[in-house]
C-alpha cells in the first residue's frame, strides 16, 4: 500500500492541531526539522514535536535537516517521534551509525535521507540496519519547489536493493509531490511519499490524500 505523509511545513503554524486533525487520512505526519545550518532556513524543534504528539493518533515522521543529528535523536524520540531520519550528507558514516543504534535503542524507527547530489551507494552502510530510506526530490531546507524527475534512476536503484537486502525498508520520496507526479514515483518503487503544499493547499484533503495514493 502507497503511505502518505503530508508535511507540516506547509501547515497553518497559528493554528498547527486543526491541521494536524485535517490529515487525519494519511498515514504519517512528516515534521521537517531546520537548523540554519545544515540546511538555509530554521524551522522547528523538540518542544514543537513534544506539543504535537498528542494531537494525533498518527506516527510522526520526523525528518532531521540538522547537522550532527547523533546530538539530539534521543531528545526527539524522547518528544514523541515514532520513526527520526538522519541525513548521510550530516555527519561522519560513524556518527550516522551512532545515531541510528541510539534511535533504536529508544525502541523507534530509524532512517537515513539522501540529498539530490548524493548517489544511491551512499546509503549502502546503512541499509540493513533502518526502517526507511528517504530520497530528497527537490534540494532540502525550502518548501514548495520543482519537483526533480531526474531522481527516480536512484529511487529505482534503492529499490532494487531494498528487495534484495532489506524487503521491509520502506522508500519514501520528499519534494514536488503531487497529483502529477506521484505516479511517477510510485512506478519508480517509492511507497511513502512526503507532500506539503499539495495536500494542504487542496479544497479536499482526504480525497487529495487518496489521490497521491494512486487511488
Amino acid at each position: 500500500m502507497i503511505k502518505i505523509a503530508p508535511s507540516i511545513l506547509s501547515a497553518d503554524f497559528a493554528n498547527l492541531e486543526r491541521d494536524i486533525r485535517r490529515i487525519d487520512a494519511a498515514d504519517y505526519v512528516h515534521v521537517d526539522v531546520m537548523d540554519g545550518v545544515f540546511v538555509p532556513n530554521i524551522s522547528i524543534g523538540i518542544p514543537v514535536v513534544k506539543a504535537i504528539r498528542p494531537t494525533t493518533k498518527l506516527p510522526l515522521d520526523v525528518h532531521l535537516m540538522i547537522t550532527q543529528p547523533v546530538r539530539y535523536v534521543e531528545q526527539f524520540c524522547g518528544a514523541g517521534a515514532d520513526l527520526v531520519t538522519v541525513h548521510v550528507e550530516a555527519d561522519t558514516e560513524e556518527n550516522i551509525h551512532a545515531a541510528i543504534d541510539k534511535i533504536h535503542d529508544k525502541g523507534k524507527r530509524a532512517g537515513v535521507v539522501l540529498k539530490p547530489k548524493t548517489p544511491a551507494e551512499a546509503a549502502l552502510p546503512f541499509l540493513e540496519k533502518v526502517e526507511l530510506i528517504l530520497v530528497m526530490t527537490v534540494e532540502p531546507g525550502f518548501g514548495g519547489q520543482k519537483f526533480m524527475e531526474d531522481m527516480m534512476p536512484k529511487v529505482a536503484a534503492l529499490r532494487r536493493l531494498i528487495d534484495e537486502r532489506n524487503p521491509s525498508c520502506e522508500l519514501e520520496v520528499d519534494g514536488g509531490v503531487a497529483p502529477d507526479t506521484c505516479q511517477t514515483c510510485i512506478d519508480a518503487g517509492a511507497n511513502v511519499l512526503v507532500a506539503g503544499s499539495a495536500v494542504y493547499k487542496a479544497e479536499d484533503i482526504p480525497a487529495r490524500i487518496a489521490e497521491l495514493r494512486g487511488a
